[in-house]
């Protein structure tokens, strides 16, 4: 065993964070790559998954395959109390003051579209401003944009500075009477800026605007409380919290989600239907029409056990140990210049290398076991406002270790050194 992976199990006065035993649970860290032991870097993309969670989809189709909510037979109440467990599984995991605050999805991007489409349109009209930040998922982007172009409000961008963070003071300006939202992400994924939510859920209220939080980069990494963020609306998705794809939740203030309209029509979301007219479920069930991903949903509720089996707080820890020693190493390397400085950012490394292509370093370094990301990583505005087009992304998880990244900057530098 090397000694960068003894040192991964530091003594504290609480249990240590043992990462050799936590990797035991992921079968995929097991296998090889082009004959060299993975390294996988992308988690910010999707997360992989541990034993327990990829058991729950055999136990699921194995044993109790069924529709939900509305069969009276015993494989139904199975499946039923299994998928409303995960409703307040999540609720707990994010602090919600109620089950029926939280809606399931197939994602973050569902989860916005939802609010665009519902909250948007009973809400917005012409001369309102929604502002979202330079720092945005094209997720949190683009839909704003469809509606604003069908209703004619207007989408106003929060800036950020050098280092990646936001900028606070002209965040504060940009707010005014005609503010009626601002859609900002807890933790961004191209550059890993943890955004102070709290704060500028704060400042969104006094100026009379919601605020929908974008939590897919957070809920992996650290703890989430939607009520002491005050935030109106909070997204996430279960594949980069160690879930399955397909499957996420957003949490919306009971009031708000009350008095919002259906997005979707079909089964599940009524209460009765006619060729007059229908009438709507109450939520969360208004919000979920058609047959969902049972197992998916039942599979992210146990994902969301594992994590905070672990701790969210002690993975943001060892997170930051593996993101010092790399942007140690990464500042080593001629030529190199990292994309998003800000203090306080979470296990995200985007990174550019002088007369290296990002493709080429991604598929070069693949050769040598080691996954990153390469691309614009739906942030294209980001990294214009850089002057970049694309970088390369080394993002870290709970199961990546020390040598794993000693292994990332050593293949680095043979790639780079094939290159030049």
């Amino acid at each position: 065993m090397s000694q960068s992976i003894v040192d991964a199990a530091p003594a504290t006065a609480a249990a240590p964070y043992d990462v050799v035993r936590l990797r035991q649970e992921f079968p995929v860290l097991e296998r090889q790559v082009h004959g060299k032991a993975l390294v996988y870097l992308d988690n910010a993309a999707t997360s992989q998954t541990p034993q327990p969670v990829i058991d729950v989809f055999n136990d699921y189709y194995g044993r109790y395959n069924a529709n939900i909510h509305r069969g009276l037979h015993t494989l139904a109440d199975e499946a039923t109390a299994a998928f409303e467990g995960t409703r307040e599984t999540v609720r707990g995991f994010l602090n919600a003051a109620d089950a029926r605050q939280i809606i399931f999805t197939r994602g973050t991007t569902e989860a916005i579209n939802l609010v665009v489409n519902s909250w948007g349109r009973a809400n917005l009209a012409p001369g309102d401003e929604v502002l979202v930040s330079m720092l945005e998922h094209h997720s949190n982007i683009v839909p704003w944009q469809l509606l604003a172009r069908e209703i004619g409000f207007t989408l106003k961008v929060i800036p950020v500075d050098d280092d990646g963070a936001l900028d606070l003071a002209a965040y504060r300006e940009l707010l005014n009477e005609r503010t009626r939202l601002v859609a900002v992400n807890h933790v961004s994924n191209a550059f890993g800026t943890v955004n102070p939510v709290a704060d500028m859920a704060a400042a969104a209220h006094q100026a009379g605007a919601l605020i929908l939080v974008d939590g897919a980069q957070a809920v992996p990494h650290q703890p989430v409380d939607v009520q002491a963020i005050d935030a109106d609306f909070y997204a996430f998705s279960g594949h980069k919290a160690y879930g399955p794809t397909g499957v996420g939740a957003l949490y919306g203030k009971r009031e708000l989600l009350e008095a919002m309209p259906p997005w979707q029509g079909g089964g599940e979301m009524i209460a009765t239907v006619s060729f007059d007219g229908s009438t709507f479920a109450e939520i969360p069930h208004k919000f979920e029409a058609g047959t969902p991903a049972i197992a998916e949903v039942i599979a992210m509720g146990r994902a969301l056990e594992w994590l905070q089996s672990v701790g969210p707080g002690a993975i943001g820890d060892w997170e930051q140990r593996l993101l010092e020693r790399a942007t140690q190493g990464l500042g080593n390397v001629d030529g190199l210049r990292i994309l998003g400085t800000a203090p306080g950012k979470a296990g995200v490394l985007s990174f550019v290398v002088e007369g290296a292509h990002s493709q080429d370093i991604g598929l070069l370094i693949d050769q040598l076991g080691v996954a990153i990301r390469t691309g614009h990583h739906c942030a294209q505005p980001l990294l214009h406002h850089f002057g970049v087009e694309a970088t390369c992304r080394a993002s870290f998880a709970a199961y990546n270790t020390l040598e794993e990244v000693d292994t990332f900057i050593a293949a680095l530098n043979r790639v780079i050194g094939m290159l030049r």
